[in-house]
């Protein structure tokens, strides 16, 4: 059976992915950049600024909102430390309340808030989060540079997280065997696989774990 080829920037069916986070992948990133073949311009380097709904009760299902449109991605599995996470929903504000009842509020796994209105609106629903006692809003600002190593999609970020300035790298593709090569290539096995939803909880206090470095 022939590999899907993956193109950098575009959708593909679920990934495996290798993630972590610390403070200096200088090295990695080096190496990460001189074994990279070349990639579109477009993604050479992104700018972004999201939301992270974070809640002290799940870590399956990460939500986050970028320019007031919301994207729940759910955890599915760990092969060989890499990580599996399929797409739950996607949804938009303003939000009717049957979505905000029957996928948003279930994914936080928290006690649903008493919702009276047929919809609510991006500053509506933040201060519902805000006043949750097990949820939290927290501001991810990423700067991240795209590479490809052994037909895996790679990356090295600087990331802000509630203004907190952590790095991450990561490895993606439909193949775990591609990905396990390149974390060796790159120097990355042995580390910490870390995920978003992982790492922002750490920097916020939420879990008294640190990070890779």
């Amino acid at each position: 059976m022939s590999k899907e080829k993956i193109e950098i920037g575009e959708q593909s069916k679920p990934r495996f992915e290798f993630r972590t986070f610390g403070q200096n992948f200088d090295v990695i990133h080096k190496r990460m950049a001189r074994l990279s073949v070349p990639i579109p311009e477009k993604v050479w380097e992104r700018h972004s600024e999201e939301i992270y709904i974070m809640s002290r009760t799940n870590d399956i299902n990460n939500t986050k909102i970028r320019n007031g449109k919301m994207d729940i991605k759910t955890y599915v599995q760990t092969v060989d430390g890499l990580e599996q996470w399929n797409p739950l929903m996607k949804g938009e504000f303003p939000m009717k309340t049957g979505m905000l009842l029957k996928e948003v509020f279930p994914a936080f796994q928290v006690e649903i808030p008493s919702l009276t209105k047929e919809e609510y609106t991006y500053e509506e629903f933040m201060q519902m989060i805000n006043a949750h006692p097990d949820l939290q809003a927290v501001r991810v600002y990423k700067q991240r540079f795209g590479y490809m190593v052994n037909d895996t999609i790679c990356e090295y970020g600087i990331v802000l997280i509630n203004g907190a300035r952590v790095v991450t790298i990561n490895s993606e593709s439909t193949e775990v065997n591609d990905i396990l090569r390149t974390m060796k290539d790159i120097g990355a096995d042995g580390i910490e696989n870390i995920n978003y939803l992982q790492a922002i909880k750490r920097v916020i206090g939420m879990i008294d774990k640190p990070l890779a470095n």
